[in-house]
């Protein structure tokens, strides 16, 4: 069984995740997508999510600070990514017999976000050893 982790560490993903669910509403408040409307807002959330987790290696504070690498991916990127509002939304678009966008922005936004994290971890370069902290 694994020890529980550190109050520090629950309160930064804490903290993290409402700031990055807070930037996700914010956006799709100023971006809203109608139910047969393409999510533009959540695409691009999913895509630059997935682009900044893959990149949060190549900053040295992340891999020296464990605080900082939970409260960044778990915290932030996790609470402003969002899979439940993709599929939604794709259930929305369904709905609305938009069946091939619904469609398109299932297979886009996956192609896309894969894409973004592979672009990232070259960028990125190769992972150096595990956090310090």
């Amino acid at each position: 069984m694994n020890p529980a982790p550190a109050p520090r560490l629950v309160a930064a993903v804490a903290v993290g995740g409402a700031l990055g669910a807070l930037a996700r509403w914010g956006l799709g408040e100023a971006f809203p997508a109608g139910a047969d409307e393409f999510p533009w807002a959540t695409f691009a959330i999913n895509v630059l999510g997935s682009f900044a987790l893959a990149l949060l290696p190549a900053f040295a504070v992340v891999r020296r600070s464990r605080t900082v690498a939970v409260a960044l991916g778990p915290g932030v990127l996790g609470g402003f990514t969002t899979l439940s509002a993709y599929s939604e939304q794709a259930r929305a678009l369904i709905d609305a017999d938009r069946v091939a966008v619904a469609g398109i922005y299932l297979l886009g936004t996956l192609a896309a976000c894969l894409l973004a994290v592979a672009v990232a971890s070259r960028l990125a370069g190769p992972e150096p050893e595990g956090a310090v902290e």
